[in-house]
């Protein structure tokens, strides 16, 4: 059974840094596209960054220039890496996975309802 288990969240001060992990395990890692969204009290959950199983990434125009995805094959591991963090930026960030398809445009990998697999979220929380 396909799994995705997020870690590097924590408590960081507005301006600073946190890179993410998402380890998945029971998937063919190398085939799938992987997403990164968040969700903050009381919103809905947003795109933030996705990596095509090219290693084509997309990202928000939030956080475009801020923060980098990358994924490294070996591991079954996608990262975020994120800098310059705002207190706005404070929400639980979920790791997401789907199948890849060659038909898949730049609007796709950004949408929620395509992803197939979640992990649980970690928590990142910025302080002003």
């Amino acid at each position: 059974q396909a799994q995705l288990v997020e870690s590097g969240g924590g408590l960081v001060q507005a301006g600073g840094s946190l890179r993410l992990s998402c380890a998945a395990s029971g998937l063919i890692f190398s085939s799938y596209a992987m997403g990164w969204f968040r969700q903050a009290p009381g919103k809905e959950r947003e795109f933030v960054a996705a990596i095509s199983r090219s290693g084509r990434a997309y990202y928000a125009d939030s956080v475009k220039g801020r923060f980098t995805i990358s994924r490294d094959n070996s591991k079954n591991t996608v990262y975020l890496q994120m800098n310059s963090l705002k207190p706005e930026e404070t929400a639980v960030y979920f790791c997401a996975a789907v199948a890849d398809r060659t038909s898949y445009v730049g609007s796709d990998y950004s949408t929620e309802g395509v992803y197939r697999r979640w992990g649980q979220g970690t928590q990142v929380t910025v302080s002003s």
